[in-house]
């Protein structure tokens, strides 16, 4: 155990000598361990585990951010708290990392074996797998590591196992033949997650098939798989052609002319040619009209149809295919370069191929609909409400999901065939009969995550864990993978647990971008790495720079700029907590006798507690950031700390207690975005074990005070334009200038000496002339600033300035005077040029004004 002692801090924060201690006290003293035997109200997260081949990367850093945020704010106000690990075993993209290695040693998967390749996956998880895991560690996760899954242990493959069988016997999982989105260089099928979408240059070819019908492609060597050639049934220019045939050209076959409302008579020439075995669309047109389905290529791409063609890569036989019709006089017209959006893997950035083939699928519809149920009913409520309809324009019409892979790393499929044709799913509690052989494929990586958030409390089984802390309080994911990943929590979670949907609230957030609202790119060279940042700027700027532009639902914006800024913003903290202990502030109970300055402060804590609350609730955490930001820096710093000097130097002790108080609360305030600093600080502040488990501040209402907060405010405004006066005066901040003051019946009649002490204004003597004066708040103030300022200079300095106002304004008028100008600029140029000219003319008043007042 870590004995609990009061830091001495130094007189500069360093992240590295405070991050790594502060991480390993927490984990070895258990404060991020959930206890599902406690009777306090739970909160639970399922971390969305990220591949066992990943690193930490920007988008987990914010992710992780938010998360933590939560966990820790929730752990602060007494709840059990649990907030689970894990990873995703990533099946392509693992099998693929191991396989690279083997091929170094020149050897591939095939020369092992399956059983021994899959130990050389074990193996290279055991040694590098989950780095990512340790990185979480460094932006100050505060998950339960005790509790850490991976999908492809023991206990989530018996989820997996179980799952599949009740789907199967419930006849939601079937095998069938269908088109789906195929690799070549992969050698299996992809889910649309795994597919990204580019615009790619190609060539669109309008090939003639007979005197009549005309039709264009971009994929000129699937024709010679065509099977019919489709119109709309109410198309004119085509109607008498349905049920006739004509030549597929290039291949001495007639196909069918059918007329099939999904064409669009408007696109083109209104005919399509249709490859049952090579488009999605054509195959549903297939299965409409009986057609038959003509594979006409390989699982490498290769063309296997019989002629001049065979052999050949898809890519070669595009051009070879197009010559050839072009030499048959059947090419109409070719467009390229010609932009299309085309799908590529994902892993290996191979174009993917629409093909048939033999698959298993989930029968989705059921569960879709139980899924859109549940957030139209409220059981699930996703925030922000704007994005409930992206989510509800997938679950309304899903397609069945093909869910094998042609893999050796995964989940394999639980079904087993038997010598004569025989099929038996099994469950995980049961064994094949004997002499069958099971499925070579292995289930979709979403298969197994789509279980995530009941597998890792243990389901199948009714532990302690799923009763205690199912359904989980919310998830938290980009909205990018609302359909690929959310979706098919809802539809599992909602299936096993008897309409008990997986999370309460789906908080969705944006992606991040560079400062100028650029996707991040390596090809822009924009990418932000985290474990960088952390590096230089420290943990918690990273994470408050992300907290702090994180809006729901919106991207996010970040610049190494504004990780400076947050840096700075830690930095100020740290300087602040200081001072207030080296001025002796203590936690205690807070006396009666406060002076306007104590009663304000403590006042404005209330409002911002309140106002924190109130935007953690709704997930705004840009608000919560600027919020505390602001308060700490504007309100706690830059004025209560100078009126807090003021009061002790005049004995008064009371203040001390309430340096305390503020900010012993305010760093708990702050703990959920800036976790190390905040622990250090606090544990200085209040000598007490850790901030992580002291409890979430709550505001006192009978601490509001808006009369104290209005005479602040006036302090504030009188302040803050004398400063403004005096620097047109040409006198420098720190200097001392006799004054003054008319402060009798205005609001700040009792703030004489600590206005006169923030101004550097001392008591007028006998000899007092009053050079300059203004009236601000009711206040008059008149200063002396005879032989407080070179007037030779200064009459310089305001001629210059001066000179370039009138400039300024010249340029304003000029524009504002030109008619050309005036009718073709737009309405807000012409608004800008207007004001500049108002502010233009009030400055030059007040130059003057200066000038008229140095004398000659």
């Amino acid at each position: 155990m870590f004995a609990v002692t009061t830091p001495e801090l130094p007189t500069q924060y360093t992240p590295a000598d405070v991050e790594t201690r502060s991480y390993e006290r927490w984990v070895a003293e258990g404060y991020f361990g959930a206890d599902s035997g406690s009777s306090r109200e739970p909160y639970s997260i399922v971390l969305p585990p990220p591949n066992v081949t990943g690193v930490l990367h920007v988008g987990h850093a914010l992710d992780h951010s938010i998360q933590d945020a939560l966990t820790r704010r929730a752990r602060m106000r007494g709840m059990e708290t649990l907030w689970l690990p894990g990873m995703d075993h990533a099946g392509i993209a693992t099998q693929n990392v191991v396989e690279r290695r083997l091929a170094s040693q020149g050897l591939s998967r095939h020369d092992l074996g399956r059983e021994a390749f899959v130990e050389k996956v074990w193996e290279w998880k055991a040694e590098s797998g989950g780095k990512i895991l340790g990185q979480m560690k460094k932006l100050g996760d505060s998950v339960d590591w005790s509790r850490e899954r991976f999908t492809m242990d023991e206990g989530l493959s018996r989820a997996v196992q179980t799952i599949f069988k009740r789907l199967f016997d419930d006849g939601l999982i079937y095998r069938a033949e269908r088109i789906i989105n195929w690799c070549p260089r992969c050698q299996t099928a992809l889910s649309d997650i795994e597919v990204e979408h580019q615009e790619d240059e190609g060539e669109l070819v309008s090939i003639r098939y007979s005197d009549e019908i005309v039709v264009a492609t971009t994929r000129a060597e699937t024709m010679l798989g065509d099977t019919a050639v489709a119109v709309h049934p109410s198309d004119s220019r085509y109607a008498h052609l349905i049920g006739t045939y004509v030549e597929l050209p290039l291949t001495g076959r007639s196909i069918p002319v059918v007329g099939d409302e999904h064409v669009d008579p408007e696109f083109g020439t209104g005919a399509v040619k249709v490859t049952p075995a090579h488009d999605p669309n054509d195959f549903e047109i297939g299965r409409r009209h009986s057609l038959p389905s003509i594979t006409v290529m390989d699982e490498r791409g290769i063309i296997t149809a019989h002629g001049p063609f065979q052999g050949l890569d898809r890519f070669e036989a595009r051009p070879a295919v197009v010559a050839a019709l072009r030499a048959d006089g059947r090419i109409v017209a070719e467009k390229r370069p010609y932009l299309h959006s085309v799908g590529h893997c994902s892993r290996c950035k191979t174009v993917v191929e629409p093909r048939l083939s033999l698959q298993w699928f989930v029968q989705v519809a059921p569960l879709a609909k139980a899924a859109g149920d549940a957030v139209r009913d409220g059981r699930t409520v996703i925030h922000p409400p704007e994005l409930a309809k992206r989510y509800f324009d997938w679950v309304d019409d899903m397609h069945d999901w093909c869910i094998s892979r042609q893999l050796w790393w995964g989940h394999r499929i639980p079904v087993w065939y038997g010598p004569s044709g025989e099929v038996v799913c099994v469950g995980p509690d049961e064994k094949p009969p004997a002499g069958y052989v099971q499925d070579p494929d292995v289930l979709d990586t979403w298969f197994s995550s789509g279980l995530w958030p009941i597998s890792t409390l243990g389901w199948p089984s009714a532990t302690p864990d799923l009763a205690r802390f199912y359904p989980t309080s919310v998830l938290v994911t980009g909205y990018d993978i609302l359909f690929f990943w959310v979706v098919r929590m809802m539809m599992f979670g909602l299936y096993a647990m008897d309409g008990q949907p997986p999370f309460r609230v789906v908080a969705l957030h944006g992606m991040v971008r560079d400062q100028y609202g650029k996707k991040m790119s390596k090809s822009f060279g924009n990418v932000v790495d985290p474990l960088d940042w952390i590096e230089r700027f420290g943990a918690d700027a990273t994470r408050f720079t992300l907290l702090r532009g994180a809006n729901p639902g919106a991207d996010v914006a970040v610049s190494e700029e504004w990780a400076a800024g947050s840096r700075n913003f830690v930095n100020k903290i740290w300087n602040a907590t200081r001072f207030a202990l080296m001025n002796g502030a203590a936690v205690g109970e807070l006396p009666t006798d406060l002076t306007a300055a104590d009663r304000w402060i403590l006042s404005r804590l209330q409002n911002v507690i309140s106002a924190a609350d109130a935007a953690f609730e709704d997930f705004e955490f840009a608000k919560v950031s600027d919020l505390l930001y602001h308060f700490a820096w504007d309100e706690v710093c830059d004025w209560y700390l100078e009126l807090a000097k003021i009061q002790l130097s005049e004995g008064r002790d009371g203040t001390r207690l309430v340096l305390g108080h503020v900010f012993d609360a305010l760093l708990r305030l702050l703990h959920p975005l800036v976790p190390f600093v905040t622990e250090e600080l606090w544990r200085a502040v209040t000598g007490d074990e850790s901030v992580v488990i002291a409890p979430w501040p709550v505001a006192d209402a009978s601490r509001v005070d808006p009369a104290a907060e209005a005479e602040i405010a006036t302090l504030q405004e009188v302040v803050t334009e004398v400063r403004r006066f005096r620097s047109d005066q040409g006198l420098k901040p720190g200097q001392k200038v006799a004054a003054r003051l008319g402060l009798s019946g205005t609001a700040v009649a009792a703030q004489e000496g600590a206005i006169r002490a923030l101004l550097r204004l001392t008591e007028p003597g006998d000899a007092f002339t009053a050079t300059a004066g203004l009236t601000v708040a009711g206040v008059n103030v008149e200063i002396d600033t005879a032989g407080a300022i070179d007037v030779v200079a200064e009459r310089k300095r305001l001629e210059k300035d001066l000179a370039a106002v009138r400039k300024e304004a010249a340029q304003a008028a000029a524009k504002l005077g030109n008619e050309q100008f005036m009718a073709k600029a737009p309405q807000d140029v012409v608004t800008k040029v207007r004001a500049r000219a108002e502010q233009a003319e009030a400055d030059i008043a007040r130059l003057e004004a200066q000038l008229s007042a140095l004398g000659v």
